[in-house]
C-alpha cells in the first residue's frame, strides 16, 4: 500500500522527499558523526571505526586529543589499541606523557610496556622526566652540610649526587628528597668519624667512600652513580665554644646556689638579731624587776643609802676593769648602752 502510495506522487515530488531525507542524513552525521577526526585518522594510516568516535563523543571523551596522540604513537610505530588509550584517559591519566614516554624508552631502546608506563603516570610521577633521567643522568647538590670532628672543629661541606632513574622502581619508593637526606646524614656520620679536619681537608673522598657504601639508593626510584664533594670549608671550633658555653652554665648555677646561701644566711642573720632583741628586752625586763625590790628595800629600810652607793662605787670600778681590758669594738658597742652597762640605773 505505502509502495502504490509512493509511485501514486509525481516525480518532483518523490525527488523532494529523497533530497529531504539524504539531507536530514548529513546533518545528523555532521551533528553525531565526527566526520573530520574519523577522516583524519584514516589518512594517516591510524584508522578508528565510526562506532567508537561516536562513543567516545557521547561519553564526553576529549575524542580530538586522543585520537591525535593515537596516529602520534602509530607514526613512532607503536602499536598501542586505542581503547587502552582511552581506558587511561578516563581514569585520570596522562596519555600524552604516557605516549611520549613509550617513544623515548623505545628509541633509546629501553624496556618499558605500556601497563608500566600507565602505573608511573598514575602513581603520580612523571615517566616522561623518569625515561629522560634514565637515559642522561641527573646530577642534584645538596646544600652546606655542618658537621664536627672529633677535635671539636666544624667542618661544612657541599656534594653532587649523579643518580640515574630506574624505571622498575618508580612505584612506591622515595624520591630525590630521601636521597638528598641520606647523602645529608652521611656526611655529617664521615666527618664526625675524622680525628682531625686536616683529614678532610687532605682527602675530601673519605666522605664520599663513607657515603656510597651505605647504599643510600636502597628503596628510591634513582641508582646513585656517584658522589663527588665539590666543596669543603672550615668553620669555627665548636668543640672550645660548647667547653665555654658549659663552663658559663655551670658558673651560673654556682652563682645561684651561692645567691640562695647568702640569702638564706641573711635570713638567719635576721632571725638571730631578733631573736637578740627578744633575748634584751626579756632582761630589761627582768632588771626593771631588780630596781623595783631596791626601790621596796629603800622604802622599807632594809636597804639604806650608803649600801646604794658603796654598790654604784663597785659597779663602776668593774665597768672600768672592763673598759681596760677588753678591745674597742666591744667598748663601742658597750658604751651604746646605757651607763655603761645593762641594767645599771642612772646616776642622777
Amino acid at each position: 500500500m505505502l509502495n502504490s502510495m509512493i509511485l501514486a506522487l509525481p516525480t518532483w515530488a518523490i525527488l523532494t522527499i529523497v533530497l529531504v531525507v539524504v539531507a536530514a542524513l548529513i546533518i545528523v552525521m555532521v551533528l553525531v558523526v565526527p566526520i573530520n577526526v574519523w577522516f583524519r585518522a584514516l589518512a594517516s594510516g591510524a584508522h578508528v571505526s565510526m562506532f567508537r568516535l561516536i562513543g567516545m563523543k557521547l561519553r564526553k571523551v576529549d575524542y580530538k586529543s586522543l585520537v591525535n596522540i593515537y596516529i602520534i604513537s602509530q607514526k613512532a610505530g607503536l602499536k598501542i589499541p586505542i581503547v587502552e588509550l582511552e581506558t587511561h584517559l578516563m581514569a585520570g591519566g596522562h596519555i600524552e606523557n604516557v605516549v611520549d614516554a613509550l617513544i623515548a624508552a623505545h628509541s633509546a631502546k629501553i624496556n618499558l610496556d605500556l601497563q608500566q608506563a600507565k602505573a608511573i603516570d598514575l602513581a603520580g610521577r612523571d615517566v616522561v622526566e623518569a625515561v629522560k633521567t634514565s637515559v642522561t643522568p641527573r646530577v642534584i647538590k645538596t646544600n652546606w652540610i655542618d658537621a664536627m670532628c672529633k677535635n671539636g672543629i666544624r667542618v661544612r661541606a657541599m656534594a653532587q649526587v649523579t643518580v640515574r632513574a630506574r624505571l622498575d622502581r618508580q612505584i612506591g619508593t622515595a624520591d630525590v628528597e630521601t636521597i638528598l637526606a641520606r647523602v645529608g646524614e652521611g656526611i655529617v656520620t664521615a666527618i664526625g668519624k675524622a680525628n682531625t679536619h686536616t683529614e678532610i681537608m687532605a682527602d675530601p673522598s673519605l666522605i664520599s667512600k663513607t657515603i656510597l657504601d651505605d647504599r643510600l639508593d636502597r628503596q628510591t626510584a634513582y641508582e646513585i652513580l656517584s658522589i663527588d664533594i665539590c666543596d669543603v670549608d672550615i668553620g669555627d671550633n665548636l668543640g672550645a665554644k660548647l667547653k665555654i658555653e658549659d663552663a658559663e652554665a655551670k658558673k651560673k648555677i654556682s652563682q645561684a646556689a651561692a645567691e640562695e646561701r647568702k640569702a638564706q644566711a641573711i635570713a638567719l642573720e635576721q632571725e638571730m638579731k631578733a631573736k637578740t632583741q627578744e633575748m634584751k628586752a626579756i632582761v630589761l625586763a627582768a632588771e626593771s624587776e631588780v630596781h623595783k625590790a631596791m626601790a621596796q628595800a629603800l622604802k622599807s629600810g632594809k636597804f639604806g643609802v650608803m649600801d646604794y652607793y658603796k654598790m654604784q662605787n663597785i659597779v663602776a670600778d668593774t665597768n672600768m676593769r672592763n673598759a681596760i681590758g677588753t678591745p674597742k669594738d666591744e667598748n663601742k658597742s658597750r658604751d651604746e648602752r646605757p651607763n655603761g652597762m645593762p641594767g645599771r640605773p642612772p646616776i642622777n
